[in-house]
């Protein structure tokens, strides 16, 4: 499994307000039901329907992430929309706890492919993190999906 770094889709130089959409909400477990239906919709709104199966399995599976293994609150889920790509973000203010992907998961579990489906269906994906001055405070769990 691989990751590319891109810049922050917030603080990239392309960062058009118009195009910038985000939803804070607590981490429960009802969440990232909340969080396919905002992303399905947003892209429904920018014309970007092609993009709405994969984009609703990765940001469920990044959601899922933060709800079972982060320490925290609450979350944010950024979408922003390029004309041919978007770039969507969950965002959570632990510091800590860092995701991996697992090598491979058995055929039983559960649990364990998220970074590997978002892998899969992303055309690239990484963890920033987030800071305040020198201090980490949080990260971000991106994916650019592409219309193809």
């Amino acid at each position: 499994m691989s990751a590319t770094v891109l810049n922050d889709p917030r603080t990239a130089p392309y960062y058009n307000p118009h195009t910038f959409y985000e939803l804070a909400a607590p981490a429960t477990a009802t969440t990232a039901r909340l969080a396919r239906q905002f992303v399905r919709g947003t892209l429904q709104a920018t014309n970007h329907p092609a993009l709405i199966e994969d984009a609703c399995v990765c940001v469920s599976d990044a959601v899922a992430n933060v709800v079972q293994h982060a320490r925290v609150a609450a979350l944010s889920v950024e979408v922003t929309v390029r004309p041919y790509r978007v770039v969507i973000a969950v965002r959570d203010d632990d510091p800590v706890r860092r995701p991996y992907g697992r090598l491979a998961a058995k055929p039983g579990d559960e649990r364990g492919r998220g970074l590997v489906l978002m892998n899969k269906l992303s055309h690239a994906f990484g963890v920033n993190l987030v800071w305040d001055g020198l201090h980490v405070i949080g990260k971000r769990v991106w994916f650019e999906l592409r219309e193809r």
